[in-house]
Order: structure tokens, then C-alpha cells, then sequence
């Protein structure tokens, strides 16, 4: 699967976390979460939604996700507030062994249930949060834990953020290549939401992640990758409300380097269109494109040898599309209906293609077949 991950994307894992994609559809709390209000809420919050997630290449569907998910947000007394989520993956479908060959692809099913918690104390101008997250698959276990300080100034024009996050992975392939290998990460990350104008609002968030363990896809047959990888992310955000129209544009650009060698740059464009006073329709467009890993070959298939492999036997190489160079362009749209004063329904469609030569600056990776995929929401959600 591509570097799919809605409003933060980001060069996917050295393994198809499938499930990273409906996390998104809860807007759970997180590091990358920083425009909170510095005050505790008033109401309660509980939101039901159903993802549905497949992609496909010419002649081969892939990868298919249904996920339904649970979010719960309780105010607890005056000055402190209780998050939770929990989500579960039904996966199924065909990943290819080498490349995007389907000759060598293989069938798969997995599930995958995931959760976090998060506590927030309230002070005057200041907040504190706690958070602990968890996944468990049938060949994959994670844990992380998460705090993160949000100060505002006098005037609530402005927020700073700091954040810190660990994460330790615990890997144990089926096909039985390693038992028992380990990746740990740590994250950190500083921001600031400034206030510009009454009709403005912007953000810059900067953060890192150090990691290290076990980076190869166990299920491709020549997969060796860095036992270290760093990750430095830049993201610029800018609102900006048309008052006449009574439209907001909310529009974003990040940039993604690593140690792998990728570069990676998204752009983003959403207008929050109100139709009447109940309905809020919201069109998006996004535009990803990136460099290649510095080990990634393009593979060759020959008609006698068959499957290939990297020429000169690189002691680092991968032939993983998702490491490759390409471009992606994703088109959605979000209806917002409010029932009520107190009950709420969505519904989102996006549509995602990726292609080698829409990579910017250059032609992507040679041989990379196309790839398509549909990503549909729907969610209830009842404040109380």
C-alpha cells in the first residue's frame, strides 16, 4: 500500500500497517493533534464510524479493510477531560512479492484491533496531557505512550506545544524469516498555532523520530533495510475564513526526509462550504510526491531467470513499491449533517491514484504499475 495516510501522510512503514489508514477516521488525539482550545470541554462526546478501504492494479485487487471504530470523549469534573478509541481491521487480499508483479502475489487475511487512552488536566492557560495507545495483529504487537504540554498566552492568540512519544514494536512473521525482532522509536515535536487575523489562523509543527530495530518486510523474498531510521517532519497549516461567502479554505503543505533517502512533499487543499444550516459539504484535494530510498532497485524481470534480483548483491536493497519514487493525487468530499443540537452523521468518499511520472521534479520508477484506491466513511456522532 502507498503512503495513503489522509491528513498527515507520510512515507508508509518498511511493513504495510494497513490499519494506520482508519485511524484517521476517529481525528484521534496524538502529537500531530496540537490546535486544541487551552480549556477543558463542556460536553461529552461519543462517535461511531465505519471505513471501508480497497485498492487494486490492473488485473489484481489488493488490498481490501473494513474497520469500524468507537471514540468517546468525557469531561470530568471541571478541569480535566477522558479520551478513548478503539478500532478493528478485517484485512484481506493480495500483495505482490516482488515490485508490482502479480505473478508473485500472495493472498492474505489478517485482524487487527487497536486502542488508545488519553487523560488532559486543565490549568489556567495550560494544558497537560498523558496517552497510551496499543495494536495487536496476529504477527505484529505495538505499545506507545504519549505527553504533550500546550501553553496559551494571555490574549488566546497563540499556542505553543511540546510533545514527546514512544513506541515499541514486537515483530513475529508467520512465515517464520525472524522471531522475536523488536523496533523502537521516539518521537518528539515542538508547534506554535498563531491567531493572525480574526479571519486567519496558521500553524507550524516540526517533529523527529529516532528509530531503530527491524525495518524489512519479512514477506518479500530480498528485503534488507538500515536497522536505524530517522524521520524529520515539517508541516505548515493555513486556514483562512471568506466572510461574505462563509466558506473556510484550509489548505497545508509538509515536507519528510529520512535516512532511507526518501524526500517526500504533500499539499493540500479542503473548502468548508455550509449548505443551509445543517449541512456542511467539504471538497478535497491533495497532491503527495516522492524520492526513492537510497537501497531501492528497480527490478527487471526476465522471461527465463524469472523473478529478479538486485544486481551486484547490495548488502541493503529493496524492490518495495512503496520505497519507490512516484506521485499521487487524492480527490475526496465530506457531508457534515447536523440532526440536532445533539446528534450528528457524516459521510466521506476519497479517491486515491498513484502513478510513477507524477512524481514532481522528475519521472518516478520505472515499471510501477499503477495504482488505485477507494476510501469510503460514514459516522455517527451524539454529544451529551
Amino acid at each position: 500500500m502507498a503512503a495513503t495516510d489522509h491528513d498527515d501522510i507520510q512515507p508508509t512503514d518498511a511493513r504495510p500497517r494497513l490499519g494506520s489508514i482508519t485511524l484517521a477516521a476517529l481525528a484521534l488525539p496524538g502529537l500531530l493533534n496540537v490546535a486544541h482550545a487551552e480549556s477543558a470541554p463542556t460536553d461529552g462526546v461519543i462517535s461511531v464510524k465505519l471505513q471501508s478501504y480497497e485498492d487494486r492494479q490492473p488485473g489484481l485487487d489488493r488490498i481490501r479493510v473494513i474497520a469500524p471504530s468507537l471514540y468517546v470523549l468525557a469531561p470530568v469534573a471541571s478541569n480535566w477531560a477522558l479520551e478513548a478509541s478503539l478500532v478493528h481491521d478485517d484485512i484481506s487480499g493480495a500483495s505482490p512479492r516482488w515490485h508490482s508483479a502479480i505473478s508473485g502475489a500472495s493472498h492474505m487475511s489478517d485482524h487487527r484491533t487497536a486502542g488508545t487512552a488519553r487523560v488532559t488536566r486543565y490549568f489556567d492557560r495550560i494544558s497537560v496531557g498523558v496517552g497510551g495507545a496499543f495494536s495487536e495483529e496476529r504477527d505484529y504487537r505495538s505499545r506507545a505512550a504519549s505527553l504533550d504540554v500546550r501553553w496559551s498566552t494571555p490574549d488566546n492568540n497563540t499556542t505553543l506545544y511540546l510533545g514527546a512519544g514512544l513506541t515499541r514494536d514486537d515483530i513475529n512473521p508467520v512465515n517464520g524469516v525472524v522471531e522475536n525482532e523488536h523496533k523502537r522509536s521516539n518521537e518528539f515535536m515542538i508547534g506554535v498555532t498563531q491567531a493572525w487575523t480574526k479571519n486567519d489562523l496558521v500553524q507550524l509543527n516540526v517533529g523527529h523520530v529516532a528509530a531503530s530495530g527491524y525495518f524489512n518486510d519479512p514477506y518479500k523474498l530480498v528485503d534488507k533495510r538500515p536497522r536505524e531510521r530517522d524521520q524529520t517532519t515539517t508541516l505548515a497549516r493555513w486556514n483562512h475564513h471568506i466572510e461574505p461567502l462563509g466558506v473556510t479554505i484550509r489548505s497545508s503543505y509538509r515536507f519528510y526526509r529520512d535516512t532511507f533517502g526518501i524526500r517526500a512533499h504533500t499539499a493540500t487543499v479542503e473548502g468548508v462550504h455550509p449548505l443551509g444550516e445543517r449541512f456542511t459539504l467539504t471538497p478535497s484535494l491533495r497532491y503527495y510526491t516522492q524520492g526513492k530510498a537510497d537501497f531501492y532497485y528497480d527490478p527487471v524481470y526476465d522471461p527465463v531467470i524469472g523473478e529478479p534480483y538486485p544486481p551486484g548483491r547490495p548488502r541493503l536493497s529493496s524492490s518495495d513499491h512503496r520505497l519507490c519514487a512516484f506521485g499521487a493525487i487524492t480527490v475526496g468530499a465530506k457531508l457534515e449533517w447536523r440532526i440536532d443540537s445533539r446528534w450528528s452523521a457524516d459521510f466521506k468518499y476519497e479517491r486515491y491514484e498513484q502513478r510513477s511520472n507524477w512524481r514532481l521534479g522528475g519521472n518516478g520508477s520505472p515499471g510501477l504499475a499503477r495504482l488505485s484506491a477507494d476510501i469510503l466513511q460514514i459516522g455517527f456522532s451524539r454529544r451529551f
